[in-house]
């Protein structure tokens, strides 16, 4: 069997792993195995050129990995717990200044902390999570 064939297969193999993954894991090992792949038609060592191949891939990854991670767009997907900051809720049982009450938000039961007094009924908005307690702040209604 000719190198060449091995490369090529291993190119095809390469991108379709890509393909499916789309998250940057074997883009290097493609661009050095078609190194590999025109090494192959110039030097008959499969050592040689796995040795490309292997080499050249890592260093390839190693210095523009980074680089294009910070370039590219990261989605943030909020948790079901990110997601209540910045809502408005109500308060079902006073909170006093440093002291847990409760607050509805999003239709379910949350202790509450604040640094302020908030009476029952007051409406508020949820600034930030502190372990399984909100931080909240008086609203505007």
């Amino acid at each position: 069997m000719d190198m060449w064939i091995l490369w090529l297969i291993i190119v095809i193999l390469l991108t379709f792993l890509e393909v499916i993954t789309i998250n940057l894991v074997s883009i290097w090992f493609i661009a050095s195995a078609l190194v590999s792949l025109f090494l192959s038609f110039m030097i008959d060592s499969f050592y040689i050129e796995f040795a490309v191949f292997v080499l050249l891939g890592l260093v390839l990854m190693l210095i523009t990995r980074p680089i294009l991670l910070k370039k590219m767009p990261r989605k943030e997907v909020k948790t079901n717990l990110d997601r209540v900051i910045g809502m408005e809720g109500i308060v079902t049982e006073e909170i006093a200044k440093h002291k847990i009450g409760e607050v509805k938000v999003d239709g379910k039961h949350w202790s509450a902390v604040s640094d302020t007094k908030i009476e029952v009924g007051a409406t508020i908005i949820v600034e930030s999570i502190d372990g399984v307690k909100l931080c909240v702040r008086k609203g505007e209604k």
